[in-house]
Formats: C-alpha cells, sequence, structure tokens
C-alpha cells in the first residue's frame, strides 16, 4: 500500500476536477473516499440536471450523511483523533480549492 504522507500529495480527480491532497496515511483509502464522493455527485448532478458544482457538492454530502446516519451513526463521535484527521483534511481541501 502506498503511503500519502504529509509531504507527498496524492492526487484524485473528483468530479471533472482534479486535486492533490495531504494526509495521514493511506492513498489508496484518500482515493477511495474521492471515488465515492465523485460517484455520488455524478448521481446527484444527473438527477437534478443542474450544471452548478457547489450545489451538487453540497446535495452528495447531505446524501452521504443521511446514509452514514441511516446505518446508525446518530450522532458524530467526539473521538479526538478523528476529529483531528478531519480538521487536516478540510485544511487540506481548503488549501486546494483557494489554488
Amino acid at each position: 500500500m502506498s503511503d500519502a504522507g504529509e509531504g507527498r500529495p496524492t492526487p484524485v480527480t473528483i468530479f471533472g476536477r482534479t486535486y492533490h491532497l495531504r494526509g495521514e496515511g493511506d492513498a489508496e483509502y484518500l482515493e477511495r473516499l474521492a471515488k465515492e464522493v465523485d460517484r455520488r455527485m455524478k448521481e446527484v448532478g444527473d438527477g437534478t440536471g443542474t450544471a452548478d458544482s457547489l450545489k451538487i457538492a453540497i446535495l452528495a454530502a447531505l446524501n452521504i450523511t443521511d446514509d452514514w446516519f441511516r446505518a446508525g451513526a446518530q450522532e458524530i463521535p467526539e473521538d479526538r483523533e478523528l476529529e483531528g484527521r478531519l480538521a487536516r483534511l478540510v485544511a487540506s481541501l481548503d488549501e486546494v480549492l483557494a489554488e
């Protein structure tokens, strides 16, 4: 398995755009996440007919969160390690989107 250490970005394509994400651990895991987000965004885009990628991303995020809650996650866990990883991923996405 490949390692997406803090210094080596992992290129992923979501909804036709390539992003270079930095994260902890497994690059293959980041790629799997990106493929699922891409699939869900295409599904939403096809279903709504809108071309606004921000609206599509928000609707896809709502659908993914709904699936997560229905699968038994009634609330977001208060796991400090998870919070830290999520914060770093969000910061990485913010950095990529600012480019």
